[in-house]
């Protein structure tokens, strides 16, 4: 067991640079729809706002799926099978890999992947204290980008990714099919995926989960313009941006925008980014399938969907794939 006095260590440590962080958001503001990336949303505020978005009544996914996972676990457990090495890309505070390490067989380690150092290195902590038995080994680093992910000591008889919540959704769709690629050849031979993925439901729904009446989803989406003027020196007014999210049924998709409220301009690293009256920044989708939809991603990225979930209503899905 780690010495509880002995500070914690990132394994490997990926996090975007300053200049990396800068060159996207000019890419992005400088776009005719103007856009910024959604993965920078989780600074350390930006990560207690998401917490407690998934407090929302509003937010249905978190609730839904952990009814998923308390009926199935059981079955889910014997899925993957003993002495398994479980990786989690984009962990946050690690809350519901809980629910899964408690009752697998026997793990022989764990690697949480997040952008978010500073909850990294406390969730790391944690799970040092809970599981003095596991290797725990966390990766900071943007998940969608290239790094080497560090070694166990013990052999795993097989690799699985854990990847709970809609984050899938948030990729589009070629991305998307990019990513579960690069997650199957991670997992090699007789690995698997298990994956929750939100279904299409009616827009009323899903207008409310992106628009919650406590304005939280709002704070977390105007919190990204916040990151950018204190950590790259820009000037936004937050006051002149108001959040807004649809659902775009063509693009079975919602849009989370932020809203210029006048004719204003902005100033980062020596440019004039200008913006009229009701002028948008595009900062977050979140894509929603059926399950014949997301099966055939899947299998063209090498995954057979192999046991599906889902609740009463057909909300969400939690899916159980393993490599072809």
């Amino acid at each position: 067991m780690q010495d509880e006095n002995v500070d914690r260590t990132i394994s490997y440590d990926f996090k975007p640079r300053l200049e990396s962080f800068l060159a996207e958001v000019l890419i992005g503001l400088r776009k005719p729809q103007k856009e910024l990336p959604s993965k920078y949303f989780y600074d350390e505020r930006g990560s207690q706002l998401f917490e407690r978005i998934c407090e929302l009544k509003e937010y249905y996914i978190p609730s839904i799926e952990a009814s998923i996972m308390r009926a199935h676990i059981k079955e889910m457990v014997e899925l993957i099978g003993p002495h398994v090495l479980v990786i989690e890309h984009g962990c946050g505070n690690c809350e519901k890999v809980h629910f899964l390490m408690d009752r697998l067989h026997d793990p022989v380690a764990f690697i949480p992947i997040d952008i978010s150092k500073e909850q990294l290195l406390q969730v790391a902590k944690e799970l040092d204290s809970i599981y003095p038995q596991l290797q725990v080994l966390p990766v900071c680093a943007d998940y969608t980008s290239s790094f080497e992910l560090p070694i166990a000591k013990q052999e795993s008889k097989r690799t699985v990714v854990y990847f709970p919540g809609s984050t899938i959704s948030n990729f589009d769709p070629i991305p998307a099919k990019h990513f579960l690629e690069h997650v199957a050849n991670l997992c090699g031979s007789d690995g698997a995926l298990l994956i929750g993925v939100d279904l299409k439901k009616d827009p009323a729904v899903l207008h409310n989960a992106y628009n919650d009446s406590e304005g939280v989803t709002a704070a977390f989406n105007l919190n990204l313009l916040e990151r950018i003027n204190r950590e790259l020196d820009c000037d936004f007014q937050l006051d002149a941006f108001e959040h807004y999210a649809f659902y775009n049924p063509r693009e079975s998709r919602v849009e989370m925008h932020l809203i210029s409220q006048r004719r204003q301009v902005v100033h980062i690293d020596g440019e004039t980014i200008s913006f009229i009256k009701g002028e948008s920044i595009w900062t977050e989708s979140s894509y929603k399938y059926n399950l014949d939809e997301f099966e055939q991603m899947a299998a063209v990225a090498g995954f057979r969907v192999e046991r599906v979930w889902v609740d009463e209503r057909q909300w969400f899905s939690v899916q159980y794939l393993i490599t072809r």
